[in-house]
């Protein structure tokens, strides 16, 4: 009588032991390149608790800037990080074992505008040239996209213009308002507050001059990938979720879901920064990063010098989890 007792408390305790241990969730610490409505997505699948219905624990962490980003990742102060696929090359060409692999896109177009101090209602880019613009992070894209676009328009940014380029990522909003330059690039919702506040004024798109490019990815080591597949899958179910709550709904509905992490911004700034993104394309609407954007990223890359290797597609771009995904 005890031993069939004893036997039953031992399966019972199996039992329970298995239901804890099923109900665990995987733990993941996502690094963010910056802060910005640019990553709506991001923030409604977190929001919107669709990595804890996949049995994911997302801690994110706003790690300011590709560089620190990146040394997040390989030094495993992150599991995924979102940034540019950019720094994925640069980090191949330095030959690491150990490198990042894009699994899934985020954006699809660059997120920045071109803000000026005063107001231009007949803009032309040629208006550009002789000017003080206060640019971006020399090899990120928003620099590089920069360059492309202005190059595009005849312009050349280190010849036909005072290029300053002295300013830490953080800093440049501030430095554009107590500083000189006449011209900057500018993400949401600075953009929208700068122009509310009579800071300055958005003139144009770069993300509708420049085309599709795998802008912002989520990139894991190839280490990580490997000893995580389930997670990985997960991860890329519930991007693609957001993904598509985003392009199915309003830009006021999207606001009010994004606004616990931009709790300064108004929401009738929100909702028009979300709006301008959706308007242009900015938001992948899946999370496949195709060959043409890469190829693209590339060229953009190579215009402004900053190709190290011509890398290719299928050795930085795991599609297998997006497209398995979404069929």
């Amino acid at each position: 009588m005890k031993k069939v007792t004893l036997t039953l408390l031992i399966g019972l305790a199996i039992v329970l032991l298995t239901a804890c241990n099923s109900n665990e969730k995987a733990s993941i610490k996502l690094a963010e390149v910056t802060r910005s409505i640019f990553y709506a997505p991001q923030y409604v699948a977190l929001e919107k608790g669709f990595f804890e219905e996949k049995g994911l624990e997302v801690e994110l962490q706003t790690t300011w800037g590709g560089d620190k980003t990146m040394t997040a990742l390989l030094s495993d102060g992150a599991d995924i990080a979102l940034v540019g696929s950019e720094t994925s090359i640069y980090v191949y060409a330095q030959e690491s074992n150990d490198y990042a692999i894009n699994f899934a896109q985020l954006t699809q177009t660059d997120g920045t505008f071109l803000v000026a101090k005063e107001s231009h209602p007949d803009f032309k880019w040629e208006d550009l040239k002789n000017s003080t613009f206060l640019g971006q992070r020399k090899g990120g894209m928003p620099q590089m996209v920069g360059e492309y676009v202005l190059k595009q328009h005849n312009i050349d940014p280190h010849q036909d213009l005072n290029l300053l380029q002295n300013i830490d990522y953080a800093n440049i909003p501030g430095a554009f308002v107590s500083g000189d330059a006449e011209y900057v690039q500018l993400f949401e919702p600075t953009a929208s507050i700068f122009e509310k506040e009579g800071k300055g004024h958005i003139i144009a798109s770069f993300g509708e001059e420049s085309g599709h490019v795998p802008y912002t990815v989520f990139m894991a080591k190839q280490s990580y990938i490997k000893d995580n597949d389930k997670q990985i899958k997960k991860f890329t179910e519930a991007v693609y979720q957001a993904q598509t709550w985003v392009a199915e709904h309003s830009a006021e509905e999207i606001a009010k879901v994004i606004q616990p992490y931009f709790k300064d911004t108004e929401l009738d700034i929100l909702a028009s920064s979300v709006e301008r993104y959706k308007q242009q394309g900015s938001f992948a609407t899946d999370p496949i990063l195709d060959k043409e954007e890469w190829n693209n990223l590339k060229d953009i890359m190579k215009e402004a010098g900053e190709l190290p290797a011509d890398v290719p597609y299928d050795e930085l771009v795991n599609t297998e989890y997006a497209e398995e995904v979404i069929n």
